[in-house]
This record gives structure tokens, sequence and C-alpha cells, in this order.
């Protein structure tokens, strides 16, 4: 019989190290998601890294914003953005304070409240599809720009926590390019994901938006 779960908050030193080393680190580790209809939970199973200033795919490459402040720390908080007029997307902020660098959760299984999830996610077909994307996790997880700079490590009184989970062996991670980057940015190998785990999105390259003529 497999070990149950580690509920352990993780702290904030967690988040502050090398995007690089976090992003990995996520993988099997449960998101708390607490709302006034009641909490869920997810276990990450795929994630992108986010270099910040030296990253071409990073909202964050060209400086600091109004949009993206919350890149730049301190880590241990959520960066939450808008994306093509429809969708949230939820990133783990990392690294020291003045260093804008992010983890974009990409899926993840409901483990705790899926009945809440698929009241938001209607067309998921089963289970599985409740967070299989980072869109579909957003809108699972009740995630909108209100949680923007919400700080996963201020205890139960906050909508968003991180939890120690099961940590992925190395053996079991994949890695490759990110999904939908264009640009500089589109080879860098920031992807990682569980293998196997039937929650993981399916890889696409960047295609371009057609514009209506």
């Amino acid at each position: 019989m497999s070990a149950r779960p580690d509920r352990t908050p993780l702290p904030r030193s967690f988040f502050d190290r090398p995007v690089l080393t976090v992003a990995p680190d996520l993988l099997g580790r449960i998101l708390v998601r607490r709302t006034p209809d009641g909490p869920m939970e997810l276990r990450i199973t795929e994630v992108e890294a986010y270099e910040g200033e030296a990253d071409p795919g990073s909202h964050a490459y060209r400086g600091r914003t109004a949009r993206n402040a919350s890149m730049f720390g301190p880590p241990g908080h959520a960066y939450v953005y808008f994306i093509y007029g429809m969708w949230f997307s939820l990133n783990l902020v990392c690294g020291p304070p003045g260093h804008a660098s992010g983890v974009l959760l990409r899926a993840g299984e409901v483990t705790a409240g899926a009945d809440l999830a698929a009241k938001r996610r209607l067309t998921a077909r089963n289970p599985r599809e409740l967070a299989k994307g980072p869109a579909r996790l957003a809108t699972a997880l009740d995630v909108d720009r209100s949680l923007d700079g919400a700080d996963l490590c201020a205890g139960p009184d906050s909508p968003l926590s991180l939890l120690a989970g099961t940590p992925t062996p190395p053996d079991q991670v994949g890695n490759g390019p990110r999904t939908g980057v264009s640009g500089a940015g589109a080879a860098h190998p920031y992807r990682y994901w569980i293998t196997g785990d039937p929650t993981v999105s399916p890889y696409r390259a960047h295609a371009p938006r057609r514009r209506a003529t």
C-alpha cells in the first residue's frame, strides 16, 4: 500500500529557489483552493517554467508592467493573468524578490472537491479532463485575477496553499518544449510532466492565430 500524501504546508523557502529547480519539484504536490462553496485540491501533474527577463517566452521579458508585477516576487505568491480575452492561467512565483520567474500550472488531478470543479467544468467528459490544460485548471478551481498576488504561505486563511503531497521521482518526470510558445522561447525545454499520467495535456506547437478578414 502506498503512503498517504504528506499534508505538510510547503514553506516560502520551497519557492525561493531557481525556477528550473522548483518546476519539476512541483509535480505530485497538492494545491489547495479554498472558496466560499468549499475547498478543492489538485495533485499537480504538468507545469511550465518561465525565467522572466532572461526568457523570450516570459511575460516579464521586456520588464515590469502592471499586468506582470506579481511575477517579480516575493516568492510563494500567485501570478494570475487573462489570455485570449477568455481564460485565466495560474502561476506560482519563485526565485528571489525582484527577479521575475514563475511556474505555470498546466494540468492536474482534482483529488478533493471534484463535485465543485465539475459544476464549473460542465464540458468535461470525465474527471481526468477537469483540469487538463491551464485554462481548464483555472476554471475548475475558480481562479481569476482576484487571486493575483495571493500568498500561498499565509496559512489556512489564504485562498491558495501548497502541500508537500507525494513528490514525483526524477525517473518519472518528462521534459520537453513548452506548449504554444512562439519565437526565440519556443525550443526551451521548460515543460515538465508526470510520465504516463492521464491528466497531462497534449503538446501543441505554437500556431499563429488567424485574423478576421
